[in-house]
């Protein structure tokens, strides 16, 4: 989405920020998403309003079914599932953001360069986004986590930025090459100004909705690739977070038992934060295919037209 100043040779990134704001108020997906987002950012934050109980004492009675004391009820350790779930929010949203936000840019910065430099640039870092994007993702998960087993969230976060930014970049390549010939990059190169430059001030700002629908991405894929890390060992199993809290619960064959909440509950977390993250990006694809909102006002149109016929 851009726009273009008063004198017309550089885009004006307020205004389109304001306008992005208008489109996205005016989005039922988008309010959904940010009000779901906006409670497990609530609950990172402030576990403690919310989960009276530590999720990691082993205080009460084991496997207990829900109460009003233990509202989901206990784990096969004893442990409260409800103050589990609260306080595992933190680290989901650390890895979410973190790693999200560290492959994105990675991706902004390369896919970017590539296209705006060309030449030798643009092939070395071409081959060099092939190499990563060929390399099958999750089963080299795998592999590094099991050589940092038992780390902690800063090395998973440099895991998934590792493994998650090439196909971003390939997108974010494909973008800019049909900017190259733009007037206000033309404009840009008149005047003097250098490629890192014009990449961060002149095209990075036109990109906007594409980044943050890139990032909205990367995160949701980062929740799911590092809770199914935790979930199969990969992770911290002393850590408090959604992914080891399954992982818990199939050791002590949770489900075989008939102690479903103590997979459910963790499972229905990440589903919601994923709806989240989902409902968000179709929000941005909108803003940024604006072809996708006149389909959907022919498909009603044409909905209360056949209507009107089939009731005459």
């Amino acid at each position: 989405m851009t726009t273009l100043s008063a004198g017309g040779t550089t885009p004006h990134a307020p205004r389109a920020l304001a306008r992005m704001g208008r489109a996205l108020a005016s989005s039922r997906k988008a309010t959904a998403g940010a009000i779901l987002l906006a409670v497990f950012i609530v609950f990172a934050l402030f576990p403690g309003l919310f989960a009276h109980d530590s999720p990691t004492e082993e205080a009460y009675a084991r496997n207990l079914g829900p109460s009003a004391a233990h509202l989901f009820g206990t784990t096969g350790l004893g442990q409260d599932i409800f103050a589990q779930a609260i306080y595992g929010t933190r680290q989901v949203l650390e890895i979410a953001f973190g790693a999200g936000l560290a492959s994105t840019a990675i991706a902004a910065v390369i896919g970017v360069a590539a296209a705006y430099l060309g030449g030798f640039w643009d092939g070395a870092l071409n081959l060099f986004t092939d190499v990563v994007l060929v390399i099958p993702l999750f089963p080299l998960l795998i592999v590094i986590s099991a050589y940092v087993h038992n780390s902690g969230t800063g090395v998973m976060i440099a895991v998934l930025t590792f493994t998650g930014w090439s196909y971003t970049a390939r997108q974010l390549r494909s973008q800019a090459l049909s900017m190259r010939a733009k007037d206000f990059l033309a404009a840009a190169r008149v005047r003097g100004e250098r490629a890192a430059y014009i990449i961060a001030v002149e095209i990075l700002p036109t990109m906007i909705s594409l980044l943050v629908a890139a990032f909205l991405v990367n995160a949701l894929y980062d929740v799911l690739f590092a809770s199914s890390l935790q979930f199969v060992g990969l992770g911290d199993p002393n850590s408090v977070a959604w992914g080891t809290m399954l992982y818990w619960a199939q050791n002590n064959e949770a489900l075989q038992t008939g102690l479903y909440l103590q997979a459910i509950v963790p499972g229905a977390a990440i589903a919601l934060l994923g709806a989240a993250f989902a409902l968000l990006n179709y929000a941005f694809d909108e803003i940024g295919n604006p072809a996708l909102r006149p389909v959907r006002a022919r498909r009603r149109r044409f909905g209360l037209r056949f209507g009107r016929l089939a009731r005459a």
